[in-house]
């Protein structure tokens, strides 16, 4: 089995999961490599410091909220190798809720309310707005934004010149927050569904405290793009993303929506 890395696991991944077979996940834009096996995933990615911050904030969610448990993680400050159980279901964007709307939208809505059902006064992580502007900063200097990943709106003739004006744009216009448990992904392929439940989010790298209105921003775009054909290329009629904020019993705050999707143009 090839895979984006060739790597020598530390020993006691390689106890954990010896003899296991495993398939590699090529969804989403991370840049890591994951390993399903039948039980647990291994994601294995270059090291960053923040990437500690994930596992604590892992640990500190699980019992909370339905996450992997983290079995293993080590590093060898070059990468870092995560061992985490495998959650139950299938990805919202899966074929089979796509053509259920109603089920689909009804499920995703109790996803967001469980984050926001979630005590954060301990919580050790806080994603919000200066963090995630200060990452964003970090990222426009160092050229990291990728342009091929954009909305086509976001940039050009009726769009921001280039993403130094965007940034300055968010950093002059920050909404007012309204403080929860945020996933800081939502987009479908990291919520996952199963026999009528939310049976797990995935993909933790940005969840701590921050603005509601962020989830419900990127959970709307993704699922607009799943339905429109941008995001796997099948086109769903007669969809209406609106519909979310019907299942969330919430009037659609669309300044903040834009908001939201634009600062995560700069991830």
């Amino acid at each position: 089995m090839k895979d984006g890395f060739d790597v020598a696991l530390p020993e006691k991944i390689k106890r954990l999961t010896a003899g296991k077979t495993y398939t590699t996940d090529a969804v989403g834009m991370s840049g890591s490599q994951v390993r399903l096996f039948d039980d647990c995933v291994l994601k294995i990615e270059k090291y960053r410091k923040e990437n500690d911050e994930t596992v604590r904030m892992m640990r500190w969610l699980c019992g909370r909220i339905p996450v992997p448990e983290v079995l293993c993680y080590e590093t060898d400050g070059i990468l870092q190798y995560l061992l985490m159980s495998r959650v139950g279901g299938k990805m919202s964007c899966d074929t089979y809720y796509l053509e259920r709307p109603e089920e689909l939208l009804k499920l995703l809505s109790d996803a967001i309310k469980i984050l926001w059902s979630v005590d954060v006064t301990d919580c050790p992580r806080n994603t919000g707005l200066e963090a995630d502007l200060a990452e964003a900063g970090r990222r426009v200097r160092q050229g990291l934004v990728n342009m091929d990943h954009v909305e086509p709106e976001t940039f050009g003739r009726d769009g921001f010149e280039n993403p130094q004006t965007l940034l300055r744009w968010l950093e002059d216009n920050k909404p007012e927050e309204e403080l929860v448990l945020s996933h800081g992904d939502f987009c479908l392929p990291n919520i996952f569904l199963g026999h009528g439940r939310v049976s797990g989010f995935i993909d933790l790298g940005n969840t701590g405290v921050a603005d509601r209105w962020k989830d419900i921003a990127l959970c709307y775009r993704s699922l607009k793009h799943n339905y429109d054909g941008s995001y796997g290329g099948r086109v769903y009629q007669n969809f209406n993303p609106d519909s979310l904020f019907e299942k969330l019993g919430i009037k659609p705050d669309w300044t903040k929506i834009r908001y939201y999707t634009l600062l995560d143009e700069l991830f």
